[in-house]
């Protein structure tokens, strides 16, 4: 049994939606950012950083999501969720897995956590400003590169397809219409339509 200690709306998402997709048995367990749970010494011994997702195993804490995302998809390898029979197809999961983290999600932070680089009030307004653009640019390179189609691997659904789908639904918050981008668009609207990520998403709001 694993446990997921996830925030509703936050990247942990991505991890909740494999775990549904992998069948393996897990709890999820809600850390209450509004309180700040997440900086509570209880929280702190789980995961030091202080952020989600977190997955509690028999071996231990992973944290990261592109860590969480392979871990899954190895847990199950009946499921079919990443291609761990080909070494470069795996590679290329976790390339796009690692451009979300590293780029897409830290474009998107700059609007909402910019306090981790800045302190001044017209830095962290200029950071702000600049996020539609940043997401945008990120967007297009997604849309125009790096999603195959139908999934983000080509025909094959792998844990980057959920990584993807919160991004994508951070956009509208970001100024950006997914409209824009008519394959994330419909990849958006495929992932909406999976049993798991209903699951997944009433497992948040419950």
């Amino acid at each position: 049994m694993f446990t997921l200690f996830f925030s509703p709306g936050s990247c942990s998402r991505a991890s909740h939606i494999a775990l549904e997709e992998s069948g393996l048995p897990y709890k999820a367990r809600r850390v209450n950012f509004a309180e700040g749970e997440q900086r509570s010494e209880a929280f702190l011994k789980i995961n030091p950083k202080g952020r989600v997702p977190a997955l509690a195993t028999a071996s231990g804490v992973l944290t990261e999501t592109p860590a969480i995302l392979a871990f899954i998809a190895q847990m199950a390898p009946e499921k079919k969720l990443a291609p761990l029979d080909d070494p470069f197809e795996f590679a290329l999961m976790q390339s796009f897995n690692a451009f979300i983290s590293s780029t897409v999600h830290v474009a998107h932070a700059h609007g909402r956590r910019g306090s981790r680089w800045a302190n001044e009030d017209s830095s962290l307004a200029d950071m702000k400003a600049k996020v539609p653009q940043t997401m945008g640019e990120c967007f297009e390179l997604i849309e125009h590169g790096m999603l195959h189609g139908p999934w983000v691997l080509g025909t094959a659904y792998s844990v980057a397809d959920p990584y993807l789908f919160v991004m994508s639904g951070w956009l509208e918050s970001d100024g950006v219409d997914i409209a824009r981008f008519p394959k994330v668009h419909d990849h958006f609207r495929r992932m909406n339509d999976r049993p798991a990520v209903q699951r997944a998403l009433a497992g948040e709001r419950g």
